[in-house]
């Protein structure tokens, strides 16, 4: 990239060609107050007018995060006319928003309290009627609340460039403009996915998950068995809310603060991950033998779920039956380990804490419940899990390292941990399909052709002397490409691997938030490396791993040798797969 010279408040500086100014600033040390956190096409808008600067020779103040440096070009921040317009500007902003701070999940985090603050906005500058509210808390994961929204637009931004069209817009006119589905619909009677990439990006709390800490609160005074499970990319992120440097892993003092929170057992999905690998390669080698339907696709995602059903109902016999994870673990612990420790099913209560908010959706399935009872009774994000931890006053970063409960079930392999980045499941799978077809362990056990943060990936396999042909991709955007090859009858995969979130769950909509302004002590390359920082967390974690191929694992082993039989049997299918339906919404 070509260097130019620019001067900000008179200091000489080389820069990056093709820079905007507040990027160009950032570099070079200085933070001009913005709401444009992310500021990689998802805030494109300079709508909020907070990052106003002057540049000589341009016609009055400019909006930095829209702004193009160039060559000689001179740049004054801290000008009385540039420091005043943005505290008028916050100013405006406050006067059509709620000031309900302390109630609010995002109070930590929220850009624009951050923004009031640096600037020296004043309370009540400017005063009168308010927008209209709307509150749609009717989906079991996302709330959306008008009355915190700035009508920045990075939502619709984040929707648009993850999923190639953004359900979120600008509904009505005027003063009454508010962000909304189409006609300002609930989210339950759009084709939102439930995804939560609009929460990560929100810098108000005008988009939250919704919170199911009072479910488990519930649960303990009930007296109910309350074991708890935890998603791989949690232990990748979980530190952030500390104030652990991203890609920090951990695991030992996640299962630490756990136990201390009150939960009965604490448990590793890996274990379930496992479990998965064993039943998915199979379905998969079944498919390919037996002329079933291919490319056969995965179905660990419940925002990819979503979107299948949604917009490719007819694709639906290309994805795996077989349920995700966290769900097969719930069915696990609330029959086999529950006959074992003797407990009454309906006296467990399973809590998942995942990087997902689209999984406190999928919990709700009817397909996932067996006599009434639920596989999973409560979902927590990663961050509600934080905000849980710091609760109970537990002083995380001083925890000592703890193990996770494996009596009977639990323990995992390497193979269980990679789960969480975009191309895991794929070349957990591929660990154990090459053994299964050639009773031989893949001399190299990484499958590098589909790691990295491509949009799509593939590979050609050969096993056993079969040409496997397998792709990967993640962000409804890039999974679309492949899903209309396959609906066009042109494509010649065998297996695909589609995760909803781009990055996979380490970048999920339930993971801490990646701000500058909250992580002082992160490199200025945070929002282009934060999610490669997460996945060699993983990955490290698999390296470390004595077992690293999920057909491998002890625990596994005896599961089906005292339980299920054998991956697929009827028992198999009875307790971990499950099916889908076509909808033209996201709840017809």
């Amino acid at each position: 990239m070509a260097k130019i010279n620019i001067k900000i408040e008179g200091i000489p500086y080389e820069v990056e060609e093709g820079l905007t100014v507040l990027e160009a600033a950032r570099a070079c040390g200085y933070q001009i107050p913005s709401l444009c956190a992310f500021n990689h096409g998802e805030c494109s808008r300079g709508s909020c007018r907070v990052c106003l600067v002057e540049v000589k020779g341009a016609r009055g103040l400019v909006a930095s995060c829209v702004y193009p440096v160039n060559e000689g070009m001179e740049i004054t921040i801290s000008s009385p006319a540039a420091t005043a317009a943005r505290r008028a500007s916050v100013e405006l902003l406050l006067s059509n928003h709620s000031m309900k701070c302390q109630q609010c999940d995002k109070n930590e985090y929220c850009e624009l309290l951050y923004a009031a603050r640096v600037t020296g906005a004043r309370e009540d500058m400017f005063q009168g009627s308010k927008t209209p509210t709307t509150i749609d808390e009717i989906t079991p994961s996302i709330v959306r609340d008008t009355s915190k929204c700035i009508l920045c637009g990075r939502c619709i931004e984040r929707c648009g460039n993850a999923h190639g069209k953004s359900v979120l817009g600008f509904e009505k006119r005027g003063f009454n403009t508010i962000v909304a589905p189409a006609e300002n619909r609930t989210l339950d009677k759009s084709p939102c996915i439930l995804c939560g990439q609009c929460v990560t990006v929100c810098p108000t709390g005008a988009l939250m998950e919704k919170s199911e800490i009072g479910l488990i609160d519930e649960a303990m005074k009930a007296g109910k068995y309350v074991v708890v499970q935890t998603a791989p990319a949690v232990r990748a992120a979980l530190g952030e809310e500390f104030g652990m440097k991203i890609g920090t892993p951990v695991t030992g003092k996640m299962v630490a603060a756990l136990r201390r929170l009150g939960f009965k057992k604490v448990f590793d999905t890996n274990y379930s991950a496992d479990l998965t690998i064993m039943e998915e390669a199979t379905e998969l080698l079944g498919r390919i033998k037996n002329g079933g339907v291919l490319p056969m696709i995965t179905s660990c995602s419940p925002g990819w779920i979503n979107f299948a059903e949604i917009h490719y109902g007819d694709l639906l016999p290309h994805l795996s039956t077989c349920k995700s994870p966290h769900e097969m673990f719930g069915a696990i612990l609330k029959t086999f380990y529950a006959e074992k420790i003797g407990v009454d099913p309906k006296d467990m209560f399973v809590v998942s804490v995942m990087p997902c908010t689209a999984k406190k959706f999928e919990k709700e399935r009817e397909q996932l419940q067996r006599d009434g009872i639920k596989d999973v009774d409560a979902v927590l994000t990663t961050r509600e899990l934080g905000r849980l931890i710091k609760r109970s006053g537990i002083e995380f970063t001083k925890l000592p390292d703890e193990e996770f409960d494996n009596d009977i079930v639990g323990d995992y392999t390497g193979a269980g941990v990679i789960f969480g980045v975009t191309g895991g499941v794929m070349e957990a799978a591929l660990r154990t399909a090459y053994f299964v077809l050639t009773g031989k362990e893949h001399e190299m056990i990484k499958f590098e052709a589909v790691r990295g943060f491509d949009g799509i990936k593939s590979a050609e396999i050969d096993i056993n002397g079969m040409k496997v042909k397998v792709a990967v991709a993640h962000g409804m955007k890039n999974a679309s490409v492949l899903l209309d090859d396959i609906r066009a009858g042109k494509s010649d995969y065998h297996f695909i691997e589609i995760m909803g979130c781009p990055g996979g769950c380490i970048a999920g909509g339930g993971q801490p938030y990646v701000k500058p302004q909250f992580l002082p002590n992160e490199d200025i390359d945070i929002l282009d490396t934060y999610k490669q920082k997460r996945a060699n967390a993983l990955y490290s974690e698999d390296e470390r791993q004595t077992l690293r191929q999920s057909h491998n694992n002890p625990q596994i082993k005896a599961l089906y040798d005292q339980f299920l039989g054998e991956p697929n049997s009827h028992l198999a299918h009875e307790l971990l797969h499950t099916s889908y339906k076509a909808r033209k919404a996201f709840r017809d």
